[in-house]
């Protein structure tokens, strides 16, 4: 007998409360669903509590961070405590974020039972209630990584190119770039120009995170959400890629005519060329990369969906023997997207393709091609450390150990990098955030492997916790991540979002400089650019986060600019 229904049997009374108090707050909603706020008051206390939500609206499915929802009807679920938030005081409020499905801007009728205490019942959505998200257990505050990661997967919704569909979340989002030789895929950044680089890389990190990190994504309800958003990217991959011409298409857009463009992607009317990796036109670093990002989405899908699991590692071993055959780096992007080389993209997409088809040959192709120099970052372009991680993990190999060491002893205090007065790793003035970002992310992976482990997993938490609010920019408490908390950027450098004056959820933006000056200005494409290549290792860096705080391994931190 569930929970609420037993405790409504032994009689528990309904006693009204402020609605201002109790009930759902929607604080964003497109076509198709929402998030927002839910909140309850205790009158009394209780050490377990149910919670029965009746929509005003039908709701297909309702995610949570800091609650089990039940599905009882389209309209009605009920909300069950978890172990750590059990125990509530009488007298004080509960909040914690959901996002739904179906419904766009609902209200809900709250009723709450506790197995030692009154229930109470909660009006719809008047009134604000107190910000209250999830105590990490840190020194620098309170941070939801679960709602960061949710925004950023949001991000790349607004990213897509081609034929959007129904599910659509971005609503000022349409259709665009129909006529690309190959429809679909992912704007790159500010921008409307599709690299196959950047794209794939992206693409390989956020798989790689949903794997290792699985449970994050499914503690933070967005396990669905990433397999969607990933999909779109590898279902362009798929495309892009002609075994029968033996051509791969590793770049649509004009760089220039595109960036001399400043509108929506839906208005766009210049050239869009069509760039093409062949046997004349070699690119086996974009190609290596794109394995890597086919390969791994089919290790991911393989229980999901066996069928398209069955069609990407079909695509991603006749690519690879493609580049294979023709090794040489792409330059048909530059000066945007040059490669410094294509191991460690080989690399990577002969370890993901061992992975999924357990055939030695792939896994000596990785270390013909590994390099155990140290990493300089993890980034579109410098892969080294994730090949080394990779590989390490299936051989337990001590000179890759040694390299992955020597790349986080060149990143921590001491080593030589380059820090914030505030405590931000800072690599480089353009795009500071997102290596940091994509460091965290290695050096998470590399704690599991029990790599360092003591140091990288604070270190990690701590670099995330600045892009987050642990920093002094427009008096502390400031996100770089667009949609967290109630300070974060205005003005991004991404026309879509300028020209419509929305908020372009979820994207993190470059960052500021070495002594933590920050401009809010989308004239600033420094300091305020965002792209795809940026969110991709921040968001695997999130769900990792998740997972310390759902297998209890979250470190203790000590932020030099706390947000209080």
């Amino acid at each position: 007998m569930p929970r609420m229904i037993l405790q409504v049997a032994l009689g528990l009374l309904l006693v009204a409360v402020d609605p201002s108090l109790a009930g759902l707050k929607v604080t964003n909603h497109w076509n198709g669903g929402f998030e927002g706020d839910l909140c309850i008051h205790f009158d009394n206390t209780v050490e377990h509590w149910d919670a029965k939500v009746v929509f005003s609206q039908d709701v297909w499915k309702v995610e949570c961070w800091d609650a089990t929802p039940h599905k009882v009807s389209n309209r009605e679920y009920t909300m069950s405590n978890l172990n750590w938030n059990g125990h509530q005081n009488g007298g004080s409020n509960l909040c914690f974020h959901i996002v739904g499905r179906g419904a766009e801007n609902p209200t809900a009728q709250v009723s709450v039972g506790g197995s030692s205490g009154g229930t109470q019942t909660g009006g719809s959505s008047a009134g604000n209630p107190p910000d209250t998200p999830t105590n990490t257990g840190g020194t620098s505050g309170k941070k939801d990584y679960g709602v960061a990661l949710g925004k950023s997967i949001l991000f790349y919704d607004a990213q897509r190119s081609g034929k959007l569909p129904a599910n659509n979340p971005i609503s000022w989002r349409g259709d665009s770039a129909l006529g690309d030789c190959v429809v679909g895929g992912w704007y790159d950044a500010g921008d409307h120009v599709k690299f196959g680089l950047p794209m794939a890389s992206s693409a390989h990190l956020l798989v790689w995170g949903a794997i290792k990190f699985k449970d994050g994504y499914v503690k933070a309800g967005q396990m669905d959400m990433l397999y969607d958003s990933v999909k779109w990217a590898l279902d362009y991959f798929k495309n892009a890629w002609n075994a029968g011409t033996q051509e791969l298409v590793a770049q649509i857009g004009d760089g220039n005519a595109d960036h001399a463009f400043w509108g929506r992607p839906e208005d766009m009317t210049m050239n869009r060329p069509c760039l093409k990796i062949n046997s004349g036109n070699k690119g086996s670093d974009i190609a290596g990369e794109t394995v890597a990002a086919l390969a791994a989405g089919a290790v991911l899908f393989k229980d999901k969906d066996p069928a398209y699991s069955a069609q990407l590692i079909s695509k991603a071993k006749s690519l690879y023997a493609f580049a294979k055959a023709h090794r040489g780096v792409f330059h048909g992007s530059a000066p945007f997207y040059g490669s410094s080389g294509d191991k460690d993209e080989m690399c990577n997409g002969g370890v993901w393709l061992y992975r999924a088809t357990k055939d030695v040959q792939y896994l000596n192709d990785a270390k013909a091609n590994a390099d155990t120099g140290t990493g300089w970052a993890l980034s579109w372009d410098d892969k080294r450390v994730a090949c080394q991680i990779l590989l390490y993990e299936e051989t337990k190999d001590g000179a890759q150990k040694t390299a992955i060491e020597s790349f986080f002893k060149s990143w921590l205090p001491g080593g030589g990098m380059t820090y914030t007065p505030c405590g931000l790793a800072w690599r480089d003035r353009w795009g500071a955030n997102r290596y940091a970002g994509g460091a965290s992310f290695a050096a998470l992976i590399a704690a599991e492997d029990g790599i360092m482990s003591a140091q990288l997993r604070p270190w990690a938490v701590q670099q995330i916790n600045y892009l987050l609010g642990d920093n002094n920019h427009d008096g502390g408490c400031f996100s770089f991540e667009i949609g967290y908390g109630a300070k974060f950027p205005r003005h991004p450098h991404h026309r879509g979002a300028s020209v419509t004056g929305k908020t372009l959820q979820g994207a993190l933006v470059g960052g500021p400089d070495s002594n933590d000056n920050y401009n809010d200005s989308q004239d600033d494409f420094v300091m305020n650019e965002v792209a795809t290549d940026y969110n991709s290792g921040f968001q695997g860096a999130l769900a990792g986060i998740v997972h310390l705080q759902e297998t209890g391994n979250f470190p203790a931190t000590t932020n030099k600019c706390p947000c209080k």
